[in-house]
């Protein structure tokens, strides 16, 4: 499973942005702690440099489901200690890989 966000970003805070969303970020070291995660993606639009999709993998649904049950705590605090990077932040949704 993949879980899509797209998150318009400050443009005085892209760096701190990208540092934190990225593969080696805040949010990935978070995710590490759970059982299920297989990594983060980050993308930055070629159109509009404050403009960044992540894609979050998952092996499955039910990783995701526990991971937000059991860390529901860390994830909310670095949510809002993060929430001052962005200025607009949208989950398209999650998406399962074909075959």
């Amino acid at each position: 499973m993949q879980i899509v966000w797209e998150f318009i970003v400050r443009e005085e805070s892209v760096e701190e942005f990208q540092a934190a969303y990225g593969p080696q970020g805040s949010w990935v070291k978070l995710f590490e702690r759970a059982e299920g995660f297989l990594g983060t993606v980050l993308l930055r639009s070629d159109q509009a440099q404050n403009k960044f999709l992540t894609i979050d993998r998952w092996k499955d649904v039910a990783s995701y489901k526990n991971f937000r049950q059991i860390f529901a705590a860390e994830y909310a605090e670095l949510d809002a200690q993060l929430d001052k990077l962005t200025i607009s932040e949208t989950r398209i949704g999650a998406f399962e890989e074909l075959d």
